[in-house]
């Protein structure tokens, strides 16, 4: 079974809710972690799709490159790294042409896959789907079935679907995996749930995915394999989850590639089957 490997490309303190007018002020480790991360996909001959942030591409436009030539699929993860519900549709617009763009210019590739910083496709921001696929976007990866203060659509389909928009076009969601217990889905397949639950349990999940032929899309940051990078202080909230079993992450890691196969979201929406097709006002209901 091929599994979705897919990397949010940004500095460890642009998704902690810091002003971006503040991000100069910290220690860029984005090379650093972003070639542990590779280095460890290029041992496990494993492709995957990088969702990179406009700021990292701009500074580093070498970096993208080498992601590139190793022959990974290159995905837009917005420019701003804000809630898109916190985006008038004109602003989500201008920043889907910037980092698209840019990104197109860098590597010469199209670049027709996304995910919204925080996961942040909510009810209230569906309306990005038709900006997506008007600005050349072809699937999607930011629809969380679950219930989190930030993020979540929890009875949203838990398979690749395809999104009929109400004016022209469609565009494929490939939502984050979760698993069912009773009635509740629980998330596990990347991020901060991958460091904090045992490694059992991943495997556990991701066996239960796959057995029944459920694609998993893994997630994760590079500064997560740096457990050294900067310490500041944060609501708690955030701190307990950003600083967590980061000494664990890449040996963890390493021992999920020898397990389970992964490739890049492009390679798996080529083998398999899609899923139900819904319309804006479905999800809307749910």
């Amino acid at each position: 079974m091929l599994n979705a490997f897919t990397v949010d490309l940004e500095d460890w303190y642009q998704g902690l809710e810091i002003p971006d007018s503040a991000w100069q002020g910290y220690e860029s480790r984005i090379e650093y972690s972003t070639n542990l991360l590779l280095d460890l996909l290029d041992k496990h001959r494993v492709k995957a799709t990088f969702f990179i942030l406009g700021p990292i591409a701009e500074k580093f436009p070498d970096l993208v490159k080498r992601i590139s030539r190793q022959g990974h699929e290159i995905g837009s993860h917005a420019y701003s790294h804000q809630f898109l519900y916190r985006l008038s549709p004109e602003q989500l617009r201008q920043e889907l042409i910037r980092s698209k763009c840019l990104l197109e210019d860098i590597t010469g590739k199209k670049v027709t896959s996304f995910r919204a910083p925080f996961f942040s496709i909510t009810k209230d921001s569906l309306w990005a789907l038709e900006i997506l696929s008007r600005e050349g976007f072809q699937y999607d990866s930011s629809i969380f079935p679950v219930h989190n203060y930030r993020y979540g659509i929890p009875k949203a389909p838990k398979v690749p679907f395809q999104f009929r928009l109400n004016g022209a076009g469609q565009i494929i969601e490939f939502p984050i995996s979760t698993v069912k217990f009773g009635t509740a889905s629980l998330p596990f397949s990347g991020g901060a749930y991958f460091r904090l639950f045992p490694y059992g349990f991943t495997r556990f999940c991701f066996r239960k995915l796959n057995n029944d032929q459920i694609p998993v899309v893994f997630y994760i940051h590079p500064w997560e394999l740096d457990p050294e990078h900067p310490r500041i202080k944060l609501p708690r909230r955030i701190s307990l989850t950003h600083y967590a079993n980061l000494k664990s992450t890449k040996k963890k890691l390493d021992k999920l590639l020898q397990e389970f196969r992964f490739t890049s979201l492009e390679e798996v929406l080529r083998n398999e089957t899609q899923g139900p097709t819904l319309f804006p006002e479905d999800l809307a209901k749910l």
